[in-house]
């Protein structure tokens, strides 16, 4: 494994998609970026899909992570909800793909036990301790660019350990993990 590595951790939406960058050099993390895509003011479902690839691509082209860390959908009472989250997860992951970056999914229980220890805590007590993890000045005022900065402190901490999220290294590995999920 090299040194210096870079992970975009992404906290995939249709509304708004978070995404933070890390750096690790000799086992210390240190913060790139946060930010996120907000997709709120385009009706169309497709329109968003293609800017979450679109932006994807577009920060893969300028950090050149390693690695990607990824939410993965959770189970709700709404199966559009789920839906559409499962869509916006899949195109992000196929943008990644498509550059042959591993990619790692991540529950968000997993996430929020990496970070804060307790696996219920909330997108605020999430947010607080990675701006003391990563002496961030201030927080956003939306917290999803701050989950997707939690993905990736997650899968720091989560390297080298056997972890209980699904991990991809290109297009063909995910196929064949996922048979008769792809026609």
């Amino acid at each position: 494994m090299k040194s210096e590595r870079i992970i975009l951790g992404i906290d995939p939406g249709t509304t708004i998609m978070g995404f933070g960058l890390i750096k690790v050099e000799d086992k210390k993390m240190q913060f790139l970026q946060l930010n996120e895509l907000q997709l709120q003011k385009y009706d169309d479902p497709y329109v968003k899909l293609k800017l979450i690839f679109e932006r994807t691509i577009e920060l893969i082209d300028t950090f050149h992570p390693d690695e990607i860390a990824i939410e993965a959908p959770f189970f709700g009472k709404n199966v559009q909800s789920m839906l559409k989250l499962g869509r916006a997860q899949g195109v992000a992951m196929a943008a990644g793909l498509s550059r042959q970056i591993p990619i790692t999914e991540y529950l968000p229980k997993k996430i929020k036990m990496a970070i804060t220890g307790n696996g219920n805590a909330s997108k605020e007590q999430v947010a607080k301790m990675l701006q003391g993890l990563l002496n961030l000045k201030t927080l956003p005022k939306n917290l999803d660019s701050t989950d997707g900065l939690a993905a990736a402190v997650c899968h720091f901490y989560n390297s080298g350990k056997v972890v209980g999220g699904k991990s991809y290294t290109g297009w063909a590995a995910f196929v064949k993990q996922n048979p008769g999920k792809i026609k």
